[in-house]
């Protein structure tokens, strides 16, 4: 299975216009990144959101949180969020502003 064409639709249509953000594949998924750094993608027909570790644990208290877990290893400071938590374009605009607000925090590549 690839990626939820219509959530990167979604995605796509709620970023900012900056030239610093791109779009890339990876994970069978879709990766946007900001200077070179991910901040959030979609795998399957989940979003994934590089909220940071120190963001880690108040996000996985969230509803339609779960662990980003493609190696049997979660990835602190990465959550998926679940089609459920995604309904509303507000839910979904907060979690594509919130991996931007973490990408943003990180050194340029």
């Amino acid at each position: 299975m690839g990626y939820d064409l219509g959530l990167a639709a979604r995605c796509q249509d709620m970023l900012p216009q900056n030239p610093a953000i791109s779009q890339k594949k990876m994970f069978g998924g879709l990766a946007y990144l900001l200077n070179g750094n991910m901040a959030f993608g979609i795998h399957k027909d989940h979003l994934m959101v590089r909220v940071g570790p120190d963001a880690y644990d108040a996000s996985m208290e969230l509803p339609e949180t779960l662990p980003f877990d493609l190696t049997e290893r979660s990835m602190k400071g990465w959550i998926l969020v679940s089609p459920a938590g995604l309904e509303e374009d507000g839910q979904l605009k907060e979690w594509v502003v919130s991996g931007l607000r973490f990408a943003e925090s990180l050194p340029a590549k």
